[in-house]
This record gives C-alpha cells, sequence and structure tokens, in this order.
C-alpha cells in the first residue's frame, strides 16, 4: 500500500514538471540565456559584425559619465510615477464601480469595455492615438476647439509629450489591472459590509476601513508590475514620438535601442541593459519593503 501511494506520488510529480516543463524551456531560451549573453556582451566593444574586443569594466564606467543615460533614466522614472499612480488608481476606481452594478449582464458589459482596450496591441493603440493627439488635425484639438480652448502640441510640446505617451501606456493597462482587482473584491466576505452598515459606517469608510486593507496583498502585486512595465515602455514612444522632441521622451530602453540598432554600440547597450535591470531589481526589493510585502 505504501509502495503504492508513493509510487502515484512520483507519477503526479512527474505530470507536474511536465507541464510545466514548456514554460520553463521557454524561459530559459527567451529571457535567463539572453540575461546572461548581455552580461557576457557588456564585457566588450562590439558592434555585431567585426570581432569582439574586450573592454572589461569600460562600458559601465562610461556609463557613469554618460549625461544622455542618466537624463533618460530621469525621463523613465518620470514616466513610472505618471504611469504607476494613474494605473492604480483607475483600475481600482473601475474595479469598484463595476463591482457596485446590479445584475450579471450589466457587470459583464462594463468589465468587457473596460477591458476591450487591453486587447489592441500597443502599436496599434499608439498608431490611432497619435493620429488623436496630432496638433493639425487631431479630434482632440477639435474637442479642445469647440471648448474655446486654444490648440495644443501635445506630441509636439516637450513638457506634453511624456504625457501623451503616458497616456496610451495607462488606457492600455488599466482594464486588465481592474479585473485583478475585481477579483480580489469579489473575495471580500459580504458579511463585514452588513456588519459596517449595522454600526454606521458609510461608504467612504466602508472602503478604507475594509476594501482597502483586505486586498493588501492585490494592491502591492499592481504597484510592483506596473512599476517593472514602466521601466521597460517602448513601443508607443518608438512609434509616437521616437524620443523627441528634443529627448523629452527619451526613455532609457529607447536609448538602448538607439545604441545597439542606430550606432552598433552592443556593448555599451549590453551594459546599459543589465544596470537597468538592476535598477529594477533593486526598486522592487525596496518597493516589497516599503509596503511591507509578506
Amino acid at each position: 500500500m505504501k509502495k503504492k501511494k508513493q509510487r502515484r506520488i512520483k507519477k503526479e510529480a512527474l505530470t507536474a514538471y511536465l507541464m510545466i516543463a514548456p514554460e520553463m524551456i521557454l524561459m530559459l531560451i527567451f529571457i535567463f540565456i539572453p540575461i546572461i549573453y548581455a552580461l557576457y556582451i557588456s564585457l566588450f566593444d562590439w558592434n555585431a559584425l567585426g570581432t569582439k574586443t574586450f573592454a572589461g569594466l569600460d562600458n559601465y564606467s562610461h556609463m557613469l559619465d554618460d549625461a544622455t543615460f542618466w537624463g533618460s533614466l530621469f525621463t523613465t522614472v518620470k514616466y513610472a510615477v505618471i504611469y504607476v499612480a494613474a494605473v492604480y488608481i483607475l483600475s481600482l476606481a473601475a474595479a469598484v464601480f463595476v463591482n457596485s452594478i446590479r445584475g450579471n449582464r450589466r457587470q459583464q458589459a462594463c468589465r468587457v469595455a473596460i477591458y476591450l482596450p487591453n486587447t489592441i496591441s500597443t502599436i496599434v493603440a499608439a498608431t490611432l492615438w497619435s493620429f488623436l493627439f496630432n496638433s493639425r488635425n487631431g479630434y482632440i484639438n477639435r474637442i479642445v476647439e469647440l471648448f474655446g480652448g486654444e490648440r495644443q502640441l501635445f506630441l509636439g510640446s516637450s513638457s506634453q509629450a511624456l504625457i501623451c505617451v503616458a497616456v496610451v501606456g495607462i488606457w492600455i493597462a488599466f482594464g486588465y489591472n481592474m479585473i485583478i482587482f475585481l477579483s480580489a473584491l469579489k473575495d471580500v466576505p459580504a458579511e463585514y459590509y452588513e456588519a459596517a452598515r449595522i454600526d454606521g459606517a458609510n461608504a467612504v469608510q466602508r472602503f478604507f476601513k475594509i476594501t482597502f486593507p483586505l486586498i493588501k496583498g492585490t494592491s502591492i502585486f499592481i504597484l510592483i508590475t506596473t512599476l517593472i512595465a514602466s521601466f521597460q515602455v517602448f513601443d508607443q514612444i518608438r512609434v509616437m514620438t521616437s524620443g523627441g522632441p528634443a529627448g523629452a521622451t527619451e526613455v532609457t530602453v529607447y536609448y538602448i535601442f538607439q545604441l545597439a540598432f542606430e550606432q552598433y554600440r552592443f556593448g555599451y547597450a549590453s551594459a546599459i541593459a543589465v544596470a537597468l535591470s538592476l535598477i529594477i531589481m533593486v526598486v522592487t526589493v525596496v518597493q516589497m519593503k516599503l509596503l511591507k510585502f509578506k
């Protein structure tokens, strides 16, 4: 009997390993091996065509003196602040709103409508919003003028371009995070709300005393994932601004792209990529500590 149980456990374990094996192989091929190779390339001066010249830590020392790199990192941080805050607030507000709707059909229709932008590719969304933000014939400027406002430059303005780019990312992402928040709200016991109503708590008090503390784990997860995503922004910047105007939207990932595929400085680009990965890792750990992740 004991042997049969052991065989069954081994069979179940083998089945589990076989199920996750394809995912692990893909992660090994497309994530771990490229990371190791990027770390290796960062130690060389290489244009992807000629012979690699060993440079040691020269690429990293040059990075510390590179004003463009620090400027791109500052732009990335600004984008992250806008993106993370907006996605978190909007997705939570949308989840609370959808959860308050009575009737499964109405709630489902509203949930689908909010989630729909997440099904659109970033390239398509960026192209669409580029037309909307067009300073000459864009529909947003027409609406502004309709209400008596002045025509805006949007993507042509160094003060507005980064916000416009962030709008695209927020529009795509907040519906997905709304679904995550909504699933967490569904798990909050209704008895807690009923007891709070009996005690005279209003809607705001119920939210901050019951809902918000009970979805803390979900909040931390969304803050961490959105922060990581914000440091990796590239697609909409490539389509909408190409890092302009005057470098106002040149984030670090776009700077890496320019170094690697426009200037063919693969060694230096890899060094910055490694540094950015470490920065994301450190920021994530600090964020987890500050939010007291358990």
